[in-house]
């Protein structure tokens, strides 16, 4: 069985990497690129959807303004993409704003941070797989109703490809998230030059109308349009997240890891502002018509369009525009588009992992999260994020619409305070610095992020005001949870390491116990019992002694001749059981030594068997294991275990073969 797991785990994995082969697994920034970008890439699928769904609510009006809005995003997204090039320069550790904020805010900061990292890499994968799977849904028509089961096998698909190791998920991934900027490219360029040569036809939902919701009947007038404005620009602001990725893997990349990191961050910048301002302007001049109830608010010839419209993405009805004749490359389009929404959830599968490693090692998460596995990935990590994604998966039922409400407060939580900690670490940087050249350069970095926080500060404000009763309030509660429960686990190894500190006692405990007394435990004059007793007196004890409980009658007679014919050199003592208990009456002789003996060192050697199936588990060593649980909690008792393998555990751990291989022959 063990073979057989091994085979399957290396089918699956691959072979174990050596520890000194790290660096090769670090990328270059072409690998890098679909690696950390594919989140914030991936948004160029559904951010502009996003923008336009909420303008809908006032009306076709609204939709007009569609590309101001985008423009206030890319003004976001290059503030922030500048800042975050100073932080890879200043932090290029992987910590990323944890460590920014750890450092120049303090600690309690540091943990709000990751907390909301943390909750925010778990939206990506939940919401990113949800939408892909919507994507393939929409064009196999037999994945209908089972959207939740396929984004649930795509978290299990992204898992394993994660577990091989960064590099290889990183080779696996690059060719769709290039297919994709290519298409994108693609559509742009051929968009342009169709709209000003004037042969661009028109979007599917051109000739529709957009009916505008009850309140909004005037547009974007007033306060309520000013707050409807707000709201689409937080929703388009989705296109953030993921910037931050970059900033928590720079010891991924190859050296120079700052430099390579910072170009990295430029590329996805530029990308990512090129690719959403073109599908913008180019909805707008294909006339798309984009509504969160399509069935009710689109309008033809002033009739609602029903139940039986299929309203198409943003990105499927302006392709179907551009390659207007060409049903091929809308195919390509829309495929390669639901690959890149699968995928923006491997930036999390980086992210996570590394920072969960980051926050193990200072003690705010288990210290399981730190190691490294087989393929030298964080394995803990990425199986945690994993099992987390489809709890949320599942509970949502894979539905987007109610899984993006809970998006990106988290990463503007962790921008804004990012930029506020390197504004503090410019400015104490410059009291130090006296070279004037090095004086200059740190105050317009400190200029750069202080424009950063300015902006990152006011987003999240709109995001907070405008998504809160939306679903939001769940993403904050989860922060706070986290928050909570990083603090507890922190708590509880520092008082650990409190406890096992060596302090003024550490002569004391270094002195030897004064006497040993060893117990051994005895049910039956067996194989086991007598490698107990063998094992026992080899350790010389100064009082050794068998004991067994009196459960029956009968048993303990027959015992008591055996032992007695053996004529064994132990004594055998009998603990009466009047009640057919075996733990509580070893437990009280054992603690009776104790207290007699105070300096004495208790040893209780309990024979148990090896077996080789799990069902023969619930067969064996029942009472050894209880009486083990309750002898751990006893202080200066010592356990030992003596192990007789049965005949079924032969072969189990590839001793025998490895043995038999090497032992030389005739």
């Amino acid at each position: 069985m063990s073979d057989l797991s091994d085979a399957a785990k290396r089918l699956l994995l691959g072979r174990p990497v050596r520890s000194d082969r790290l660096g090769h697994t670090l990328l270059p920034k072409r690998i890098a690129l679909p690696v950390f970008a594919s989140d914030a890439l991936s948004s160029v699928a559904y951010a502009p959807d996003e923008i336009l769904l909420t303008l809908s609510l006032a009306g076709m009006s609204a939709l007009v303004i569609s590309p101001w809005v985008g423009l206030a995003v890319a003004i976001v997204m290059l503030t922030v993409v500048a800042s975050y090039r100073q932080n890879v320069h200043a932090y290029p550790s992987g910590g990323g704003d944890y460590e920014v904020a750890t450092v120049n805010l303090g600690p309690n900061a540091g943990v709000t941070v990751a907390s909301a990292l943390l909750v925010d890499y778990i939206l990506t994968v939940a919401v990113s797989i949800s939408s892909g799977a919507q994507y393939a849904a929409a064009a196999f028509p037999a994945l209908r109703g089972h959207e939740a089961p396929f984004a649930i096998a795509l978290v299990v698909l992204l898992t394993l490809v994660n577990l091989r190791g960064v590099k290889e998920s990183g080779r696996a991934f690059a060719v769709p998230v290039y297919l994709f900027m290519l298409a994108i490219g693609l559509i742009a360029v051929f968009g342009s030059v169709r709209y000003a040569l004037g042969t661009l036809p028109m979007a599917e939902s051109a000739e529709l109308e957009v009916a505008p919701e009850a309140g909004f009947e005037q547009g974007l007038v007033g306060l309520v349009g000013f707050f409807l404005i707000l709201r689409s620009f937080a929703s388009g602001c989705a296109a953030l997240t993921g910037v931050e990725a970059i900033s928590n893997g720079v010891p991924a990349f190859r050296k120079p890891k700052s430099k390579n990191a910072a170009t990295t961050l430029a590329l996805l910048g530029t990308l990512s502002i090129v690719m959403i301002m073109s599908i913008l302007m180019l909805a707008r001049a294909t006339g798309v018509k984009f509504a969160d109830r399509p069935h009710e608010q689109l309008l033809q010839d002033g009739v609602p369009v029903g139940p039986d419209y299929e309203q198409h993405p943003v990105i499927a009805q302006i392709a179907s525009a551009v390659f207007d004749g060409l049903p091929v490359l809308v195919a390509v389009v829309s495929i390669v588009t639901g690959l890149i929404l699968v995928l923006a959830a491997n930036t999390a599968f980086n992210g996570f992992p590394v920072l969960g490693s980051i926050l193990a090692r200072d003690g705010y998460l288990p210290r399981q999260l730190h190691t490294r596995g087989d393929r030298l990935a964080f394995s803990n990590g990425i199986i945690t994020l994993a099992v987390v994604a489809i709890g949320l998966i599942w509970a949502f039922d894979a539905e987007v619409t109610r899984l993006i409400q809970l998006y990106i407060v988290g990463v503007f939580v962790s921008f804004t305070l990012s930029q506020l900690g390197m504004v503090r670490h410019w400015t104490r940087e410059l009291r130090t610095e006296p070279n004037p050249g090095a004086r200059s350069r740190m105050k317009r970095s400190r200029v750069v992020n202080a424009i950063g926080l300015g902006m990152t500060a006011t987003v999240l404000v709109v995001v907070l005001i405008t998504k809160f009763t939306h679903g939001a309030w769940i993403a904050i509660l989860a922060m706070i949870v986290v928050f909570v429960l990083m603090q507890a686990i922190h708590r509880h190894y520092v008082t650990v390491r409190r406890e096992l500190a060596l302090g003024a006692d550490a002569a004391a405990a270094r002195a030897l116990p004064s006497r040993v007394h060893a117990i051994v435990l005895v049910s039956h004059l067996h194989r086991p019992t007598m490698r107990a007793i063998a094992y026992a007196r080899a350790a010389r004890p100064q009082v050794l002694e068998a004991v067994t409980v009196g459960v029956d009658e009968d048993d303990v007679a027959r015992l008591l001749a055996e032992w007695d014919a053996m004529d064994l050199p132990v004594p055998l003592r009998v603990l009466d059981s009047p009640f057919r208990e075996i733990t509580r009456p070893v437990l009280q002789y054992v603690r009776s030594i104790r207290r007699d003996s105070p300096r004495d060192l208790v040893v209780v050697y309990i024979p148990e068997y090896v077996v080789g199936h799990w069902w023969e588990q619930l067969l064996h060593n029942q009472s050894a294991l209880r009486l083990k649980g309750r002898l751990l909690f006893t202080p200066g008792v010592v356990v030992a275990s003596v192990p007789w393998q049965l005949a079924s555990s032969e072969g189990q751990t590839g001793l025998e073969d490895h043995v038999r291989r090497t032992l030389p022959r005739g």
